[in-house]
C-alpha cells in the first residue's frame, strides 16, 4: 500500500513539474534576455549580435542585452552560458571558432560543445576571399595553384594566428590543391595586409568586408570566394569550388542555450531569429558587415550543420598537425 502511495506521489510531482515548465515556457519572455557574445565589443560577432538582437527583441517582445565576455578564443563566454540556468534568459551567439574549431584545437575545454548546449538557430555566414598581390603572376585560382606547384616551398600565406579560421581556410586549400606553401602567422589580418600589398606575402584568405575595399581600390587582386556558390556580397568573384570541387570555408554564426532548454523556448527564439533575418533592414545592415543571413532552418538542421563543419576542421587540424601555440 505504501509503495503504491509513493508511486502515486512521484507521478503527481512529475505532472506538477511538467505543468510548471509548460506554464513557464508559455509566459516566456517576461524580462530582458541576456545574449552573451564571447568576443570583444566592436568586432564582427559583436556588431552582428547588436544588429540582429534589436530586431529579435522586437519579435520576442523584450530586450536582448548584449553581454561581451571575450577571452580564450571564445571559451570564457561559452562556458558561462553552458553553466547558466536553462530558462531561456541566457543565450550564446556562437561561431565556427567556438563550436567547430575550438574542440579540435583545445583538448581541455571546460564544457562539451555538443552535450552542454541546446542548439537554437543558424543565423548567418561570413565568407572569405582569396587575395594576392596585384603583381602576382596568377589571375585565377587555377593559375595560382599551378604557380605554387612550380615553386614548392617558395611561396607563403599569412594568417591571423595559429589555429584561427584564417589559417585553417588556407590549410584546407593546400590540402585540396596539393601544394606546399609556408605559413606566416600575424596578430590579425590587418597587420598582414601591408605585406601582402607589397608582395612580401603571396596569398591571404581574408574576410570579405575587410579584403574587398583593397581589391576595389586596386591594391590587391581577389581570385575567388570561399562559398560553394557565388556570394551576393561579391557576385563578381567565382567560387574557389569551381576549381577545387567541394572547397568551402565560412564563419558561421548561431544561437545556443544551455543544455536542457525547453523545446517551447527553443522554438520561440528560433522563430524570432528567422523572422528578424527576413527583415529587409536587417539584411541590408548584415550585408554591410559582410554577413549573409542564414536561410530559415530548424535547431536540428543547425546541429547537423555544426557537426559536419566540426568534423571537417578536426580532420584538417589532425592531418596538418595544427595547434594554437
Amino acid at each position: 500500500m505504501k509503495r503504491i502511495q509513493f508511486l502515486q506521489g512521484v507521478a503527481a510531482a512529475l505532472c506538477l513539474a511538467a505543468s510548471s515548465t509548460a506554464s513557464f515556457a508559455q509566459g516566456y519572455p517576461n524580462k530582458p534576455v541576456r545574449l552573451v557574445v564571447p568576443f570583444p565589443a566592436g568586432g564582427a560577432t559583436d556588431l552582428f549580435a547588436r544588429t540582429l538582437g534589436q530586431k529579435m527583441g522586437d519579435k520576442l517582445g523584450t530586450t536582448l542585452i548584449i553581454d561581451n565576455k571575450p577571452g580564450a578564443g571564445g571559451a570564457i563566454g561559452s562556458d558561462l552560458v553552458a553553466k547558466a540556468q536553462a530558462d531561456g534568459y541566457t543565450l550564446l551567439l556562437a561561431t565556427t571558432s567556438t563550436h567547430s574549431i575550438g574542440p579540435a584545437i583545445t583538448s581541455k575545454l571546460p564544457y562539451d560543445t555538443v552535450r552542454d548546449f541546446s542548439p537554437i538557430a543558424h543565423v548567418g555566414d561570413a565568407p572569405s576571399i582569396m587575395l594576392v598581390p596585384v603583381n602576382s603572376p596568377a589571375k585565377t585560382v587555377r593559375e595560382w595553384i599551378d604557380h605554387a606547384k612550380k615553386n614548392p616551398g617558395k611561396l607563403n600565406y599569412a594568417s591571423s594566428g595559429n589555429g584561427t579560421i584564417v589559417q585553417l581556410t588556407a590549410e584546407l586549400f593546400k590540402a585540396q590543391a596539393g601544394v606546399f606553401v609556408t605559413h606566416i602567422p600575424y596578430k590579425g589580418t590587418a597587420l598582414a595586409i601591408p605585406d601582402l600589398i607589397s608582395g612580401k606575402i603571396d596569398v591571404l584568405f581574408d574576410s570579405l568586408p575587410t579584403g574587398m575595399p583593397h581589391v576595389r581600390d586596386g591594391r590587391l587582386r581577389a581570385l575567388g570566394v570561399t562559398t560553394l556558390k557565388r556570394s551576393p556580397l561579391a557576385p563578381e568573384l567565382p567560387p574557389i569550388a569551381d576549381t577545387l570541387p567541394g572547397y568551402e570555408s565560412n564563419t558561421w554564426f548561431g544561437f545556443y542555450g544551455p543544455k536542457g532548454l525547453s523545446a517551447d523556448i527553443v522554438a520561440r527564439v528560433n522563430k524570432a531569429a528567422n523572422e528578424a533575418l527576413a527583415d529587409p533592414e536587417v539584411k541590408d545592415k548584415l550585408s554591410r558587415l559582410g554577413i549573409e543571413p542564414a536561410t530559415a532552418g530548424t535547431p536540428e538542421q543547425f546541429a547537423k550543420m555544426v557537426a559536419t563543419d566540426a568534423a571537417k576542421w578536426k580532420k584538417i587540424v589532425v592531418e596538418r598537425k595544427i595547434t594554437n601555440e
